[in-house]
C-alpha cells in the first residue's frame, strides 16, 4: 500500500521468541531494516532444579553450561503457556531418567531453552 507520498510501505507482523508478544511495524520499502539471526543449538540436559529454575547442560566439548533458567523463569513479563508445558515435559522426562536433550535458542544477545 502507498503512503501519502505515494511510496510503498511494508506491514511486518512478527512473533517474539522469548515473549511470544506479537509486533508489528509499518515502514517504508525503501529503508533497510535489521533482521535478527537465531541461533539453534541442542544439549543434554544433565539437571534442572525446579525449586530455582537452574538448568545445568551437557556441551558437546564435554563442559557444562549452566547459565540458563527453566522457561518459566523469565525476565520480562508472565512465561507463555508453551513455556510451562516445556518446563513440565522436561522435569518429568528428567524424573523418569531418561535422556533430554533441549533446544536452545540465542538471539539479539539472548537465550533461551
Amino acid at each position: 500500500k502507498t503512503g501519502k507520498h505515494g511510496h510503498a510501505k511494508a506491514h511486518i507482523v512478527a512473533i517474539d521468541i522469548f515473549t511470544g508478544k506479537k509486533m508489528e511495524d509499518l515502514c517504508p520499502t525503501s529503508h533497510n531494516l535489521d533482521v535478527p539471526f537465531v541461533k539453534k543449538t541442542e544439549y543434554q540436559v544433565l539437571t534442572a532444579d525446579a525449586d530455582t529454575g537452574e538448568v545445568s547442560l551437557l556441551q558437546e566439548n564435554g563442559d557444562t553450561k549452566d547459565d540458563l533458567n527453566l522457561p518459566v523463569y523469565v525476565k520480562i513479563g508472565e512465561p507463555t503457556e508453551e513455556d510451562k508445558k516445556v518446563t513440565e515435559d522436561l522435569l518429568k522426562a528428567l524424573d523418569d531418567g531418561k535422556d533430554v536433550i533441549a533446544i536452545v535458542q540465542l538471539a539479539c544477545g539472548e537465550e533461551k531453552i
